[in-house]
C-alpha cells in the first residue's frame, strides 16, 4: 500500500509525534519508506485542502490528517473542530480513497501530550493501522 499523510505545522510538539507514531506503525506493517507521502499544511484548518489536492494527484491508498486543536477561551475551537470535523468527512464521501481523522480536540495541552505519546498512547498509531484496514477493505472490494 501507499500512503498520505499531511500534517499541520499548529502545536509540532504533538503533531510530529503523531507522526512519528504513524510512520512508524506503517513501516512495522510491511509500508516502505517511499511509500509513504508526507505533506505540512500550517494549520488544522488547512488538512482539508492538504488532504483534497493529495487525493486528487497521489495514487494512494489511504490519508492520514494530522492535526491538534486545544481549547481557548474564544469560540475558534469550535469553529475550527467542526468545520475540520466536516470537511474531512466531505472527502471521504467525495472520494474513493479512505481520509483518516487523526486530528486531536482537547481541553488542554497535557491531554495532548498524554494522547500523542503519552499515557494514553499514541492516536498516530491507532489511526496508522485504521488506514491500513481501510486500505485493505478498498482493495478487496475491487
Amino acid at each position: 500500500f501507499r500512503f498520505g499523510i499531511v500534517v499541520s505545522e499548529w502545536n509540532p510538539e504533538i503533531t510530529e509525534n503523531l507522526f512519528s507514531g504513524a510512520e512508524k506503525t506503517f513501516v512495522e506493517h510491511g509500508a516502505s519508506n517511499q511509500n509513504i507521502i508526507r505533506w505540512n499544511v500550517p494549520g488544522t484548518f488547512e488538512l482539508i485542502y492538504g488532504c483534497k489536492r493529495m487525493v486528487e494527484t497521489k495514487n494512494l491508498d489511504a490519508i492520514i490528517a494530522i492535526g491538534n486543536v486545544i481549547q481557548g477561551e474564544t469560540k475558534h475551537f469550535d469553529f475550527i473542530c467542526e468545520g475540520v470535523t466536516q470537511g474531512i468527512k466531505d472527502l471521504n464521501i467525495k472520494y474513493n480513497t479512505p481520509i483518516i481523522f487523526c486530528v486531536l480536540t482537547d481541553n488542554n495541552k497535557q491531554q495532548s501530550i498524554e494522547r500523542s505519546g503519552g499515557k494514553h498512547g499514541n492516536k498516530g498509531v491507532e489511526c496508522a493501522i485504521a488506514a491500513i484496514k481501510m486500505a485493505q477493505l478498498n482493495w478487496d472490494s475491487k
